[in-house]
């Protein structure tokens, strides 16, 4: 029994000793409360909706008072006055609209003659949750229009929303391919380039660069490169693999420039993600570090992208968080290319963030790095 208590005597200690264990182990599953807790289910606000009415008669008017009411009551949505159909539906097909709603110029008229007034709401289908809370708010908005001023001899007909999804069907688990595929980027980039100069620290090889006449910006960018190289391989296989079994076929449906800018982000992506994990490891000198800080890093990066689940339900301090993270901005912008057969001209917001993340992670990182014993 002596020996086998000294066994556990020793384990414990050497576990009171690394306080980084014993944080993360704590840390951890707090985190996974917090971040997860607010990542999903909650209730989408502002979904931003262009409304373009043509009419600027009485019921028109009412109905976007009924939205305004929307806006300022359960906020599902966010009402952005437009006033030509064309802006509206490329505000949807870059990003910056959800929906659309277009009230034709003879909407109230047809209404008061009887014959029932139609309204074109136009969707951004790729987000089947975000699509579905508009759908909804636009009915609640039609379908509370009060029948005034009609006259007496005139049949008043319901006013309709008819329906348009501007895109093919996307299926959850389809909407789930631009996370994997960062997924993927965050897990090469972590195995890759700033892990190579830990398990050289761990193993004692680091020593061997100091007999070589290679500079930090040498070092730091050589790996970096061969972390790009590999990271990028596996995203792209994961993403051909992951659009294979979920039925999309991107090889037969994006164009070639759709799939070189789809090829673009990644790299972006990975340049930025290996800057930043040389910036937080690379001074660490222990494999375990590596893996502890993966686990957090994870869960505060790939959550509150928005991969899983709409940004627009998230609390206000989540959002904020989501305006610099690197992946939200990766996740869009594949979203968009993959759903939408974007270029980069549409993404250009999102390729500008993660150009100017990779510059100023990289460059931390050259300066940061530690060339000596």
């Amino acid at each position: 029994m002596t020996r086998l208590f000294a066994v556990v005597e020793r384990d414990l200690r050497r576990f009171i000793r690394n306080p980084l264990v014993i944080m993360s182990s704590i840390i951890m599953p707090l985190l996974y409360l917090v971040i997860l807790g607010s990542s999903f289910q909650g209730a989408l606000k502002n979904l931003p909706l262009a409304v373009v009415n043509m009419d600027n008669g009485p019921y028109s008017l009412r109905v976007i008072e009924r939205l305004q009411a929307i806006e300022e009551g359960p906020r599902y949505v966010q009402v952005f006055r437009e006033s030509d159909q064309g802006r509206a539906i490329e505000g949807i097909k870059n990003g910056k609209y959800k929906a659309a709603l277009i009230m034709p110029h003879d909407f109230s008229r047809n209404i008061i003659k009887g014959k029932g007034g139609e309204i074109g709401l136009f969707l951004d289908n790729t987000e089947t949750i975000s699509s579905e809370t508009i759908r909804n708010a636009a009915l609640g908005g039609l379908s509370s229009i009060e029948v005034r001023f009609v006259p007496v001899r005139e049949k008043h007909e319901s006013a309709i929303v008819r329906y348009i999804e501007l895109y093919k069907k996307v299926d959850y688990d389809q909407s789930l391919i631009p996370g994997i595929v960062i997924m993927a980027i965050f897990l090469g980039s972590l195995t890759t380039g700033a892990f190579n100069t830990v398990m050289d620290k761990f193993l004692g090889l680091d020593e061997s660069y100091l007999l070589t006449p290679l500079s930090k910006r040498d070092i730091v960018l050589g790996l970096v490169i061969s972390g790009v190289i590999i990271t990028t391989t596996i995203a792209v296989t994961v993403l051909f693999l992951g659009s294979l079994i979920s039925g999309i076929h991107i090889w037969s449906t994006l164009s070639p420039s759709a799939l070189l800018s789809a090829v673009t982000i990644i790299i972006l992506s990975t340049l930025g993600l290996l800057g930043m994990m040389f910036v937080i490891l690379g001074r660490a000198n222990h494999p375990r570090v590596v893996g502890v800080l993966g686990g957090f890093l994870n869960v505060i990066f790939f959550f509150p992208s928005g991969a899983i689940y709409p940004i627009e339900s998230f609390p206000a301090w989540l959002k904020t968080f989501a305006k610099v993270n690197p992946e939200t901005y990766a996740v869009h912008a594949l979203r968009i290319i993959l759903f939408k057969g974007a270029s980069l001209t549409a993404i250009h917001g999102d390729f500008l963030f993660l150009v100017c993340f990779a510059i100023i992670t990289l460059t931390i990182a050259t300066f940061t790095y530690k060339r000596e014993l």
